[in-house]
C-alpha cells in the first residue's frame, strides 16, 4: 500500500496543529467566528471542515449526529441550518468543551448535546438520527502506529479500525429513512473503505466531490453515503 504521500502530509498537518507557537483562540469560517481551544484540531488547517460543512444535507426539523466534532463547526452549523436536535461526539475532552462553547457562542446550546466518547459509545442506545456523519481521519497507518497524542485520532486511523467500527455500528442509530454519510478525501484508501462496507453487506456511493487548492497539492474532498 502506498502511504508515503498521505502520511507525510498528515504528519505535517499534525505538527502544525501541535507546535504552532502563535496558536489562535478564534478563527473565521463560513462567514462566522469560532472559538478554538488548544489541543483541538483546527478546522482551518485543511479545507475539509469548510467543504463538508457546506455540502452536507442537514435535516431541517430533524436530528443530526456528528462523530468527531472537533471545534464544533459542523454540529453548530447543523443546528443553525435547521436541525432540531444535534448530538456531537468526540474522543478528545478538549474538543467536547470547545464544541459546547461554540454552541453557546452561536446561541444553539439548547439544540446541541455534546458527548465525550469513542464513536458511538456515549450515544444512548435508543437514540436514532436522520443523518449520521463523520469526517473521518483518512490517513491509513499500520496497526502498530504510535497514536501518541489526543490529536492523532483526528488525522490517523490504524488499519482503518475506527472506520470499520463506524460502518458496523452506525446503522443501529439510524432513523427510518435516515442517511449515514462519510467525509473523506482522495488521499484515503478508497478500496479498503469499500471493502469494509462490503463485508457488512453495504456499499458506498459518491454524493459530492469538491476540489481545493491547498499548500502541498490540489485536494479532492469526497462526501460518501453508506447504503444497504
Amino acid at each position: 500500500m502506498a502511504v508515503k504521500e498521505p502520511l507525510k502530509l498528515a504528519e505535517e498537518t499534525l505538527r502544525r496543529a501541535l507546535d504552532e507557537p502563535d496558536f489562535p483562540d478564534t478563527f473565521s469560517l463560513l462567514g462566522r467566528e469560532w472559538r478554538l481551544h488548544r489541543g483541538v484540531f483546527p478546522g482551518t488547517i485543511t479545507a475539509a471542515t469548510e467543504v463538508m460543512a457546506s455540502v452536507l444535507p442537514y435535516p431541517r426539523g430533524g436530528s443530526f449526529l456528528e462523530i468527531g466534532c472537533g471545534s464544533g463547526v459542523i454540529a453548530v452549523t447543523a443546528a443553525l441550518s435547521g436541525a432540531a436536535r444535534v448530538t456531537a461526539v468526540d474522543i478528545n475532552d478538549r474538543a467536547v468543551a470547545n464544541t459546547a462553547e461554540n454552541a453557546r457562542f452561536h446561541g444553539v446550546e439548547d439544540k446541541v448535546t455534546v458527548l465525550h466518547g469513542d464513536l458511538f459509545e456515549a450515544v444512548p442506545p435508543t437514540d436514532r438520527f436522520d443523518v449520521i456523519f463523520w469526517n473521518v481521519p483518512w490517513t491509513w497507518v499500520p496497526e502498530d502506529f504510535s497514536m501518541s497524542t489526543e490529536l492523532h485520532s483526528a488525522v490517523f486511523d490504524p488499519d482503518y479500525r475506527a472506520q470499520a467500527r463506524f460502518i458496523a455500528e452506525a446503522g443501529a442509530h439510524l432513523a427510518d429513512g435516515g442517511r449515514t454519510l462519510i467525509g473523506t478525501a482522495d488521499l484515503a484508501d478508497q478500496r479498503l473503505l469499500e471493502r469494509l462496507a462490503e463485508e457488512r453487506g453495504l456499499r458506498l456511493e459518491l454524493v459530492r466531490r469538491v476540489r481545493r487548492i491547498e499548500v502541498h497539492r490540489v485536494m479532492e474532498y469526497r462526501l460518501l453515503e453508506l447504503l444497504a
